[in-house]
């Protein structure tokens, strides 16, 4: 079996059914977060018979930033590595949110709205506490690092992962 290697700027193709895929593509390591991969996940929906321009696909609007691990969604075969482009877009104004009221104890109810939050950008080192999610903040993506099937749920429009408190 050969290494999967992953690099910034590379572009994936994610299967989201039988006949339609989106793409996603790399764009920064995230050291504050496990050195996660990062990644900005575009809109459109292609039909699978489809393979467009690395320029168009970059171009779309971008649905969703996340922290995952690339490598482990190549050697799951859930996408495959189309191309890459050092075009990565503006990384410095990405907002990520968190909060320790995350995870239930067994017989627990899980915690459905938090006040708790802290929020941080690509590798910046202080976490800002802000408690309840207000103006900006609202924007900002969940932190955690999301395995590959939560990724194929969320460029399907599900929420992911399910038990993740709401600020609301």
């Amino acid at each position: 079996m050969r290494r999967a290697s992953t690099k910034l700027g590379d572009v994936f193709s994610v299967k989201i059914d039988n006949r339609n895929k989106k793409y996603f593509q790399l764009i920064a390591f995230d050291l504050t977060q496990l050195n996660s991969d990062v990644i900005r996940a575009f809109k459109k929906t292609y039909p699978s018979s489809e393979n467009p321009e690395l320029f168009e696909i970059i171009n779309d609007e971008v649905d969703f930033f996340a922290h995952c691990v690339t490598k482990l969604g190549l050697k799951m075969n859930l996408w495959e590595k189309v191309g890459n482009t050092q075009e990565i877009g503006n990384t410095n104004d990405i907002l990520f949110r968190g909060t320790n009221d995350y995870g239930v104890k067994s017989g627990e109810e899980p915690i459905k709205i938090s006040n708790n939050w802290y929020v941080w950008r690509i590798n910046d080192k202080k976490f800002t506490q802000v408690g309840k999610l207000e103006g900006i903040n609202r924007n900002a993506e969940i932190g955690i690092i999301i395995n590959p099937l939560g990724i194929i749920e969320l460029l399907k429009g599900n929420k992911y992962p399910v038990f993740y408190p709401d600020y609301e």
